[in-house]
């Protein structure tokens, strides 16, 4: 049966142009490329994109520290960023950063928008302000505890415990992050944009669909308890856009950061001419839009992004997907933090299929931290990959080749059995669809035990003594190769270099709307060694480059 194609536009939240990738942005964009991937095997037109956030004090300090330009640091740090993402086959159709002439283009846009319909104000303030350094202090360059709820060690914006937003100066015992000394309080004068003025939009939108569970109650309570202006202005020293006709004044990053992802698609589509921006981005598109974000930026993409659309005559999205943290021994990857494992490391010890599975299997459509465990990890990539996945694939393939020249049968030995698999199709489809992928792990790794059950009661191996048997050795192993490849068009989109690998060796590529059609009479290549089994000494590398 034939699907109505659908035209969708897929981005990530935008890592931070300031140092590596690490595992825990890689949770994100593994995700998003999952459900990129199943859609396209659907014939869906998906267009992927995603940025470097380029501005902000952070880069300032970092290219400072550095010795370099902040231009040249984003360059070096964009480049790395997409090697990264190339390497874990985070399938990007357009990978931008935010200090281009599209974003600053859409940002002055906007601004000017907003300024004409008067949802601007100028605002004096007492800001932290670094007396040592001679710099304003942005809310991340602010730590202190939560003045809800007395957690140490928060950010002056919002509280990674509980989740409260304040301000920065509502922090107790505050101390700068630059040079490890207290603040003094500083007058300054800021821009600020009407977000109370959306609350009846806001209240309406966050039910419209586009948010689940979770994420709605969350909402609610920053709606119940009243919205605030929100400052969208940076003092001098910073590194950004600057604001017209605003002495020593810079757009704030949480502004032209969002914007980036209507600025990457820009940059797509000067780079495609086939491609309509305005289909995309119209206020009145029949495009679909989903953002997939972290758990620490709901407030952003929840409240004050589609605000600024609303506010600018753009459209809005349809869904906003948003995940845990990753921890590691319970503790949260973090850049800022300075305690994480690179995604460059990884590689150095594993394939990035390795991680893709790992994250796969314990991803849902939660908001629920995920927990890295190496020894976890280890006994789920051996068992289910090696000894379940491909083991089926090998036991079955060295008969074919052995007696039957590499041809398959042209019959299977058991039809009831192939269509009970071929079936769970639409329950993976939904799966897929809700980005349930643990869920369609589970049930490949029961598939699989299903099969290898199969061919242990069949016995191939006593059948080959048995010449006058031979006919039904070869529609068994056959059957053996047809299950298998069942369960790998489930998983392409979870692992595409073994995906590659059977392609090659079925001689056949795995497509979502064949799974009912078996693979017969048709010559398969000797069984390649799909996959290597994970041992001790690789653990030991990745924490000796970790550490």
């Amino acid at each position: 049966m034939s699907i109505t194609s659908r035209k969708i536009l897929v981005t990530c939240a935008l890592p931070y142009a300031n140092g590596s990738i690490h595992i825990g942005h890689m949770l994100e964009h593994i995700q998003a490329d999952i459900w990129v991937r199943y859609q396209r095997m659907r014939g869906h037109e998906v267009w992927f994109i995603s940025s470097d956030d380029a501005h902000g004090t952070a880069v300032m300090l970092r290219s400072k520290d550095s010795g370099i330009s902040e231009k040249q640091l984003i360059k070096n740090i964009h480049k790395e960023h997409k090697i990264d993402f190339m390497n874990f086959n985070i399938s990007y159709d357009n990978y931008h950063n935010t200090h281009s002439i599209e974003n600053l283009f859409l940002v002055r846009k906007i601004f000017s928008s907003l300024n004409n319909k008067k949802l601007l104000n100028k605002k004096k303030i007492i800001q932290f302000y670094d007396n040592k350094e001679k710099i304003f202090l942005p809310d991340r360059f602010i730590k202190g505890t939560c003045p809800v709820c007395y957690q140490e060690n928060q950010y002056g914006d919002i509280c990674e415990l509980c989740g409260s937003i304040y301000e920065p100066i509502d922090l107790i015992d505050s101390i700068s992050v630059i040079s490890g000394t207290s603040p003094i309080l500083k007058e300054t004068e800021h821009l600020y944009f009407n977000l109370p003025a959306f609350s009846e939009m806001l209240n309406k939108w966050i039910y419209s669909g586009v948010l689940e569970g979770s994420i709605i109650k969350k909402t609610e309570e920053w709606l119940k308890s009243g919205l605030k202006t929100w400052c969208i202005s940076r003092d001098a020293p910073y590194f950004g856009f600057k604001i017209p006709n605003c002495l020593n004044k810079y757009f704030y990053v949480w502004l032209d950061a969002p914007i980036g992802y209507i600025s990457s698609f820009k940059n797509l589509c000067l780079k495609n001419k086939n491609l309509n921006f305005n289909e995309f981005w119209n206020v009145n598109s029949k495009c679909e839009l989903y953002h997939f974000i972290g758990k620490d930026i709901i407030y952003f993409h929840t409240l004050f992004w589609p605000a600024i659309l609303e506010a600018s005559s753009f459209r809005k999205p349809n869904g906003i997907f948003v995940h845990g943290h990753l921890t590691f021994n319970g503790l949260k990857l973090s850049k800022s933090k300075g305690y994480l494992i690179k995604a460059s490391n990884w590689l150095e010890c594993f394939d990035s299929d390795s991680l893709r599975y790992y994250y796969a299997s314990k991803l849902t459509n939660n908001i629920n931290d995920i927990e890295m465990n190496l020894d976890d990890f280890v006994y789920k990539i051996n068992s289910d990959i090696v000894n379940k996945l491909v083991n089926l694939a090998s036991r079955s393939a060295s008969f074919i080749n052995k007696y039957f020249n590499g041809y398959l049968s042209d019959e299977l030995d058991d039809y009831n059995l192939y269509n009970s698999f071929a079936n769970t199709k639409k329950k993976i489809e939904n799966f897929f669809e809700n980005r349930k992928f643990s869920a369609i792990v589970q049930s490949s790794m029961n598939l699989l035990d299903i099969a290898n059950q199969y061919i242990n009661e069949k016995k191939p191996w006593t059948i080959q003594k048995n010449i006058e048997k031979n006919n039904k050795l070869h529609m068994i192993c056959t059957m053996g190769i047809n299950l298998f490849r069942i369960i790998m068009i489930f998983l392409k989109p979870i692992l595409p270099i073994l995906s590659k690998k059977t392609e090659f060796f079925l001689i056949s590529s795995l497509v979502w709307n064949d799974i009912h059609k078996p693979l017969l009479s048709q010559k398969i290549k000797d069984f390649p060694r799909l996959y290597e089994r994970i041992n001790s000494d690789q653990i030991l590398k990745l924490l000796k480059l970790s550490n």
